[in-house]
């Protein structure tokens, strides 16, 4: 047997008088009384009738504009405040309630509305100079910082992170952290070390994560700090102290064994035996006295470089320069493309040691690929290594491209005694960084985008505030 279900009616709301109607008719409800015996007294006259009526109906007239006046003021006011608080809902702080006085309820009404308003605006304006404090410190930072929302879409960075990226906020907000490479960043545990691939650049980077809350919403603050430096710093000193030991060791070893392997080829020499054993006696010897120098040479070059000074500031025209360690490589044409005219704060003799450095090394590169393919170096072919700059109002950017056959392993380019060469040692890069480092710039060494080769960007402050502090290697 079925039942039947009787649907659920909403309660019906009382109709309600608008408050202006409410005032109207507790105008008349007041007046009534006296309106009935003023209209009684008025009709007991002797008067005519017509007199009677006139006169009724002038003290309804003035009853009804008593009323009037009674509802404007006190509707008015109401609906001022209603405005005020109406543009407060808006932010819009500039309208303040009039009759604001105190001992009248009106009047403390309108003041406390208005205090209110000066409260709000006060806080406004702290909150407007707070977020553009805070948006000018986030654009101060160095450190690339960049938040993300629950979807790992980025929502905010700063202009370090738009360097570190290489590309314009506009284009960036919106991608996600896999888009921009950013990925290992929201994945890896919080204060590690993460290495970016980003733009051929191996730095590595102490992560720094965090949450907070916008609009109720939970999103992820990433900060990097840029921890290469540092790390490098440590390993120049790991190596100056093994460099101190081996050196010390080393030197004090080769010399006898040199002076020792003299002695007896000079005595082997003097003595009678087959010609066959001579020969094999003296050229060992040789090869040892040889070596011993050749050791001796390589350890006083560390020793040279671990003992560099600071470098002495002073102003450097780069276009000579440039000209000038282009013209020391004659083995493979070097090309320069000239740039601005520069003149900036360094020393002249680190720098020609650096570019001397890193151009001769553009040019083995080329040389190896030129062996490699049967060939020599032509004069009439395109110029196998190009040096070109660029300038800012803070910084210069040189740029030394090869035609080399690349790298192979850019993550060990700047490790000591690492080279890929027969007869390299390992210095030339690490010294080269030392130097742009000590002028407070960078080196930034990766494979051409397009084509075969290499190349390097030198990156150097046009006016270092003071020399950096050289740390031996």
């Amino acid at each position: 047997m079925g039942s039947s279900s009787t649907p659920t009616s909403r309660p019906r709301k009382r109709s309600r008088l608008l408050y202006e109607r409410r005032i109207s008719l507790y105008s008349f409800l007041v007046a009534l009384p006296g309106l009935l015996v003023a209209a009684v007294l008025v009709w007991k006259q002797p008067w005519t009738t017509e007199s009677r009526v006139l006169l009724i109906v002038a003290v309804v007239a003035a009853w009804w504009l008593l009323a009037v006046v009674l509802q404007e003021q006190t509707i008015r006011p109401l609906q001022t405040l209603a405005n005020v608080v109406g543009s407060l809902r808006e932010e819009d702080y500039s309208f303040r309630a009039r009759y604001a006085a105190p001992e009248d309820a009106l009047g403390e009404l309108s003041l406390e509305v208005n205090l209110l308003a000066d409260m709000l605006s006060s806080h406004k304006v702290r909150t407007i100079e707070a977020t553009a404090l805070l948006q000018r410190v986030v654009d101060e930072i160095d450190a690339p910082l960049f938040t993300f929302d629950p979807t790992s879409a980025l929502r905010l960075v700063n202009p370090a992170g738009q360097h570190l990226l290489r590309q314009a906020k506009a284009r960036m907000l919106g991608q996600s952290a896999a888009e921009l490479g950013l990925q290992q960043c929201l994945e890896a545990d919080n204060e590690t070390l993460v290495e970016l691939n980003l733009n051929d650049s191996r730095a590595r980077w102490l992560l720094r994560r965090s949450s907070f809350r916008q609009n109720g919403v939970p999103h992820t603050l990433v900060v990097l700090l840029d921890v290469s430096r540092a790390l490098r710093e440590e390993e120049r000193r790991a190596w100056q102290r093994l460099i101190r030991v081996l050196g010390h060791e080393l030197s004090n070893s080769l010399a006898p064994i040199k002076s020792i392997a003299g002695s007896l080829s000079s005595r082997v020499a003097g003595t009678p035996m087959d010609a066959e054993v001579r020969s094999d006696l003296q050229r060992g010897l040789e090869i040892i006295e040889a070596r011993s120098a050749s050791l001796h040479r390589f350890l006083e070059a560390y020793r040279k470089m671990a003992q560099m000074p600071a470098p002495a500031l002073r102003g450097v025209s780069l276009a000579p320069l440039i000209a000038r360690v282009a013209g020391l490589e004659t083995r493979v044409q070097v090309a320069v493309d000239p740039g601005p005219s520069v003149t900036f704060q360094a020393d002249p003799d680190q720098l020609e040691q650096m570019f001397i450095n890193l151009v001769r090394n553009a040019a083995d590169a080329v040389l190896e690929t030129l062996a490699a393919n049967g060939k020599g170096p032509s004069p009439v072919e395109s110029a196998p290594v190009v040096v070109h700059w660029d300038a800012s109002e803070q910084d210069v950017t040189l740029t030394i491209d090869d035609n080399g056959p690349g790298l192979s392993n850019p993550a060990n380019v700047f490790t000591p005694f690492y080279t890929t060469k027969p007869t390299g040692s390992g210095v030339g890069l690490v010294l080269s960084r030392q130097i742009a480092e000590a002028h407070g710039g960078r080196i930034e060494i990766g494979n051409r985008p397009l084509g075969h080769g290499c190349s390097v960007k030198v990156v150097l402050p046009r006016s270092p505030s003071r020399p950096a502090t050289v740390t031996p290697l």
